[in-house]
């Protein structure tokens, strides 16, 4: 090493610098993600920098810029933290058009790097320190831990917190557990380890909602025998919850403080978890968080693009797929299928991109030029058999139009879900097309009920004297006349859709006419009746 070299303390001992790409690798895309990377990223960083827009900016060799609060100046921070020697420049992904600092930072060749809106400044930096400072670098009982090695990681903790301990991911699957010589573990734990899987039990669901709703560390006591009391923690990267901690509080007990040493431990736990993915996973939640990031409105077109590698002005189409069967865990059942949706989607197109949230699935296709529609619904086709054969779950699925561009992504997400709606309402095929005549109708319908609906001053008299007797005397009259109308008159076919006699059924739709004053005769009242009883329907009303 020449003197040039040596840090100023004169030691022998260089800080540690690792890549860039490294760190990016390190953390996955819930924490930080490039929207430009000079090079291969093989830059090495320094200790990253928390900058007030309103201190000085000191120079930093190496260093990477948490751009705290930068607005509207955030171009200017991006060229002087190049001028300065800082290697990175990390800002919030807030939704605004990320095109000019991207210019920025091509033009000044440093590295400009996203992280999400929901990810705390504070614990960015904490997670960029540990991912920077290296092996070695921790003074506590968990710096021999190797980084993504959980079963090392949970006898860190147990010998710390001073129970037996289990790292599970969001599913309940066992993904390490302690071995510390003397402290017990109970039969739920046992039947955990033996099945690498948390046994199914009636207040599994009740315990992980309270553990992943609070905001820090929950204690449960003993249910009775064969339950040891126990601590739990979630461990997320920002909001995005990455797995879940459990130590046992048996014999002999959780050390003073174990609530506050299990936090901490929460912490640590991050990096690990994130680290512990393999690469493939990795990819694919980044490009999903990307896609649920697009679809809300938090990020921008041009940081979608650039995380997705996609062009900004890609041509692509939405597809949404819900459960067909109404279950009281639409989030948890589309998870356990999210996967299958992503290989039928990715055989389509490599560069597709599937997420699951609200208690769907979306799939963003990239749609080149001249790409029928039929090949867009055998896709969609192909992935509601995989998942009806695979997981034994029927789906809805709902396409959306194509679009001019990922800003537009959002419009082809709306017009899938009410696809959708349709599909439910009517209990229609398994598959449609937004624009396709046997839906699009019913989906301008559902857009005239979300855009204006109809008031209560608005509903014509006939209709009110009806929809009041049948709230009054738990009568059908309403249901009766719109089923007739939907069947244009042919009393056999609504009949059909009632489950009565067709003439039973002309006799009703006579004796509501003398009722309620209803000339279907007319053609303007036969057309306000039938949109109202239809919007009313649509609200749930009727």
């Amino acid at each position: 090493m020449s003197v040039s070299q040596r840090p100023p303390d004169g030691s022998m001992t260089l800080p540690y610098r690792p890549p860039l790409s490294q760190v990016l690798e390190t953390l996955g895309s819930h924490v930080l993600s490039a929207a430009h990377l000079p090079g291969d990223g093989s830059a090495t960083v320094g200790e990253p920098v928390v900058h007030d827009p309103d201190e000085p900016l000191d120079e930093r060799p190496g260093g990477v810029l948490l751009a705290v609060g930068a607005r509207a100046d955030a171009r200017d921070v991006v060229l002087r933290a190049a001028r300065l020697s800082y290697h990175a420049v990390v800002v919030k992904d807030r939704g605004a058009d990320l095109g000019p600092l991207i210019e920025a930072a091509r033009t000044s060749g440093i590295a400009l790097l996203i992280a999400p809106r929901q990810i705390p400044w504070r614990q960015l930096d904490a997670l960029l320190t540990a991912a920077i400072s290296g092996p070695g670098a921790a003074t506590t009982s968990y710096a021999s831990v190797g980084t993504g090695d959980l079963f090392a990681l949970a006898n860190a903790i147990a010998a710390t917190i001073g129970g037996a301990t289990c790292i599970e991911d969001p599913q309940g699957n066992v993904l390490g557990y302690s071995n510390v010589p003397g402290q017990e573990i109970d039969e739920i734990r046992r039947l955990g380890i033996l099945g690498r899987r948390t046994p199914q039990r009636p207040t599994n669901r009740t315990e992980y909602s309270r553990v992943f709703r609070a905001g820090g560390p929950v204690r449960f006591d003993s249910l009775g025998p064969g339950h040891t009391p126990r601590l739990a923690t979630a461990v997320r990267a920002g909001a995005q919850l990455l797995g879940f901690i459990w130590v046992l509080d048996g014999e002999p007990p959780v050390v003073p403080g174990a609530m506050r040493l299990l936090e901490d431990a929460g912490r640590i736990a991050a990096m690990h978890l994130l680290r512990a993915r393999n690469p493939g996973d990795q990819q694919r939640w980044h490009r999903a968080e990307t896609l649920r990031a697009l679809l809300d409105g938090t990020t921008s077109e041009s940081a979608a693009g650039a995380r997705l590698g996609l062009p900004a002005g890609s041509e692509v189409t939405i597809v949404a797929f819900a459960p067909a069967d109404p279950t009281p865990e639409p989030d948890t059942a589309v998870a356990s299928v999210v996967d299958l949706v992503s290989l039928c989607c990715e055989a389509w197109h490599p560069q597709s991109v599937c997420a699951a949230g609200w208690g769907r699935v979306y799939a963003l296709l990239p749609v080149p030029p001249g790409t029928p529609c039929s090949r867009l619904v055998r896709v969609a086709t192909d992935a509601v058999t995989a998942v009806r054969k695979s997981a034994r779950l029927s789906m809805y699925a709902g396409i959306g139009p194509v679009v001019a561009g990922l800003g537009e992504a959002p419009l082809s997400r709306r017009l899938a879900e009410r696809v959708i709606r349709v599909l439910a309402d009517t209990g229609g095929a398994s598959v449609a097309l937004a624009t396709d005549e046997r839906v699009r109708a019913r989906v301008a319908l559902l857009d005239l009920a979300e855009r204006a609906g109809v008031a209560v001053d608005q509903v014509i008299e006939p209709v009110r004297r009806m929809i009041d007797h049948d709230r009054a005397h738990s009568s059908t009259h309403g249901v009766t006349l719109l089923a007739y109308l939907d069947a244009f008159g042919e009393a056999a076919k609504a009949a059909a859709e009632l489950s009565v006699h067709e003439n039973t059924l002309r006799y009703r739709v006579r004796r509501l006419q003398e009722l309620f004053d209803v000339d279907l005769g007319d053609p303007a009242e036969r057309l306000v009746i039938w949109l109202q009883l239809r919007l009313l329907h649509l609200r749930g009303e009727l």
